[in-house]
């Protein structure tokens, strides 16, 4: 062994020197403001992103001109995704968070939770339509246009998907479809394996239910999904989407994928449903809620709420305002709803779905208090150069030994 033991010291002294030479600012946490006064405080839960390192998008603006404009301080609470956000506000970590639509529904349902405000989408609604898009040519578009049912000729066609978990990708489609009478549940209507087993027997096998980091993941992958029908004719195919999806992607800014098969312009894409002649928008499975900001009322009382909603009010009014809610929430302003208005019969429409409600409270009951989160976020690469020394040492004390050591986080998806 002892022959060992001046390549050990020489790897270790190879691994001090280049962590030594990361610049430090890379080991600085990004330290958010605290309350000195906790009893004139608003906190609100965040969730952790890198890009907080970059001065526009760090959620201190929106807490410093909240405020500015409440009289009261603010602090940001660093949370790692929506259930930790629940969590924080269950326990009275936080007093307001951002969710997304399903983790909305489930914390009204099982918490009590209610609606304060809610983000809204590009073009100003605090909501978005699920569709199902296809050629308009196919079998679905024609029985469409001729007054006919399109919903029973989706059987055996490739399905595409925005994730397992997304509102107008999954959720939507599926519990209007399953309610309706169109699709039976194959299997434990309790478990999420169901979900993929009911898609794929009613659909087709080859129906894409993309995880994350995958190609036909989100809005954009469902429709590239459909655009490039790899697997078969286009008109044998669905993009379970949101009503924007088409314009976003192969809009005046096509993607590259847009119509490099048997679409050739934006008509060719045809939302089953169609147009609705008072509104102009499309008819759809339904409506999936944007963004809500979510509150306790065990902590959050109807004065709080009404010095909130008055301060994102004043907010909506001014560009400089909207500056600060697009850099830091990416959206173009605030609407001012409540829980009945802005989730409506959101849940009625997805508690169909086998294994959702089951699956986002398994997620939420592994998150406690104490896991919710903090007011420090560490940069990504000080994280990294510490699990370095952490590797180091282990090498020097086991060196015949292999240690991996993973921490993986789950997210709803939109």
């Amino acid at each position: 062994m002892e022959n060992l033991k001046g390549p050990k010291i020489a790897i270790f002294t190879t691994l001090l020197i280049l962590i030594a030479s990361i610049p430090g600012c890379i080991f600085d946490p990004v330290e958010f403001d605290e309350c000195e006064d906790k009893e004139n405080c608003l906190t609100i839960a965040f969730e952790t992103k890198e890009e907080y390192k970059n001065a526009d998008e760090n959620p201190q603006k929106l807490a410093d001109r909240l405020e500015e404009l409440m009289d009261m301080e603010v602090e940001i609470y660093t949370v790692s995704g929506p259930a930790a956000t629940i969590a924080a506000l269950e326990y009275g970590n936080a007093d307001i968070g951002f969710l997304d639509g399903g983790a909305a529904w489930l914390s009204i349902e099982t918490r009590g939770f209610e609606v304060a405000a809610a983000e809204q989408k590009g073009d100003g609604r605090p909501y978005y339509n699920a569709v199902a898009w296809v050629h308009t040519d196919s079998d679905m578009a024609i029985a469409d246009r001729a007054g006919e049912d399109p919903y029973a000729l989706m059987a055996g066609k490739i399905s595409c998907h925005t994730s397992p978990l997304g509102s107008s990708g999954m959720l939507l489609p599926m519990g209007w479809m399953i309610s309706e009478g169109y699709i039976d549940i194959v299997g434990d209507p309790n478990t999420m394996d169901s979900l993929y087993t009911t898609v794929r027997s009613h659909f087709s096998e080859d129906s894409s239910i993309p995880d994350s980091g995958t190609l036909y993941r989100g809005y954009g992958g469902s429709l590239r999904c459909l655009a490039e029908h790899t697997l078969g004719d286009a008109t044998d195919y669905i993009s379970f989407a949101k009503d924007p999806t088409v314009p976003d992607y192969c809009g005046e800014d096509a993607r590259s994928w847009c119509f490099e098969g048997d679409f050739t312009s934006t008509e060719d894409f045809y939302p089953l449903g169609g147009y609705n002649e008072t509104t102009g928008e499309i008819n759809s499975f339904g409506k999936a809620p944007s963004h809500p900001i979510m509150y306790n009322p065990d902590f959050f009382l109807e004065d709080d709420v009404s010095a909130l909603r008055a301060a994102f009010e004043v907010m909506n009014g001014n560009n400089d305002d909207l500056e600060i809610l697009e850099d830091v929430l990416g959206t173009p302003g605030i609407t001012i709803t409540n829980t009945s208005a802005h989730i409506g019969d959101y849940g009625n429409a997805i508690e169909d779905v086998p294994g959702i409600a089951a699956y986002l409270n398994e997620k939420v009951n592994k998150t406690t208090s104490d896991d919710s989160g903090s007011n420090t976020l560490l940069i990504v690469g000080g994280a990294a150069a510490a699990i370095a020394l952490v590797t180091g040492a282990i090498f020097i004390r086991n060196s015949n030994k292999n240690k991996n050591i993973e921490a993986e986080e789950e997210k709803i998806s939109e």
